[in-house]
């Protein structure tokens, strides 16, 4: 089964470019890149040296509810282009990420949850989406657990 990366809507990144509230109610913070670990939640590429990018707290669920985590992520500071892509997206460069399912209702499916090779994020997001208890897939840096993008059937 085929799967489909899905980066930030452009109308959640569009709010955020004109300084509307993250999810804590404050206005993102602006920065420069140095081009190192800035990967933009829409185009799903890296904010390269010297490009201006907005820090933010977003919350990748519709409601809050206990399982509703919210913590911060990177978006350029200038609109771009939602990512469109077949495959991996690009800014995924780390050598490992956590793949965890979600059902309906948007609560963690308790042992979906994995550290996995890059390479095999598509892989074990297909075969966590066969499952007829997950409607979609986050995947989320190893290391600080933030939400990086969400991937669903296509």
């Amino acid at each position: 089964m085929p799967v489909q990366f899905l980066p930030l809507p452009t109308e959640t990144a569009t709010a955020y470019w004109n300084g509307g509230p993250d999810a804590y109610g404050m206005t993102p913070e602006r920065a420069v890149s140095d081009g190192d670990g800035v990967p933009c939640r829409h185009c799903l590429n890296s904010v390269r040296a010297g490009e201006a990018y907005l820090i933010l707290a977003h919350r990748p669920f519709p409601d809050p509810q206990p399982y509703a985590e919210t913590g911060p992520i990177f978006l350029h500071a200038a609109p771009c282009p939602a990512y469109a892509g077949p495959g991996l997206p690009p800014m995924l460069e780390s050598r490992d990420y956590i793949v965890r399912g979600y059902d309906d209702r948007d609560r963690i499916v308790y042992g979906t949850g994995a550290v996995t090779p890059t390479g095999e994020i598509a892989g074990y997001a297909e075969a966590l989406l066969e499952r007829t208890d997950i409607a979609y897939v986050h995947v989320r840096s190893a290391r600080n657990n933030c939400y990086q993008c969400k991937i669903v059937r296509t």
